[in-house]
């Protein structure tokens, strides 16, 4: 539609089921470039991505043609089947349920994209279930610890 902009930056995180530690080093890296081809083929702009072992941060550049709930639902189903398909994991792979998605401005990007490739030092000082919860509470976010990822922690 002529003169219609939109500058949108969206942080995904997500775990994998049951919250196990099921991202090895040995092929995070491939994971990581496999959703960004997800995210960059839905005409998305990946800003940063990381995976650890139980939990991924993604931060993109939004195109507002998608529905959130349609990227997230096509890189969890398709990075599920490619890790099975390539036998990365002994056991079967399957993403948890549900994902947070929070949204940030223009001035923030810097800090995320930091935040986010830092997570191994990050999580040395504090588990996944406390920095999801921060940033649950730092975005306002009403929640029912009820339908919050499993955390085995």
């Amino acid at each position: 539609m002529a003169n219609t902009y939109t500058q949108c930056y969206v942080h995904v995180v997500f775990a994998p089921k049951n919250r196990e530690a099921l991202i090895k080093k040995e092929w995070k890296d491939d994971l990581e470039k496999y959703i960004t081809g997800i995210v960059q083929n839905n005409s998305h702009k990946l800003l940063a991505i990381y995976a650890m072992e139980n939990h991924v941060h993604i931060l993109i550049g939004y195109n507002v043609n998608q529905l959130i709930p349609e990227l997230v639902e096509e890189i969890k189903t398709s990075s599920n089947a490619w890790v099975n398909q390539n036998r990365f994991s002994k056991f079967k792979f399957e993403w948890q349920l549900g994902y947070g998605a929070f949204t940030h401005s223009k001035s923030q990007i810097d800090s995320v994209v930091k935040y986010i490739l830092n997570q191994e030092n990050h999580h040395k000082k504090k588990s996944f279930r406390e920095e999801y919860l921060e940033i649950l509470a730092k975005n306002d976010i009403n929640y029912n610890e009820a339908y919050l990822f499993d955390f085995f922690d």
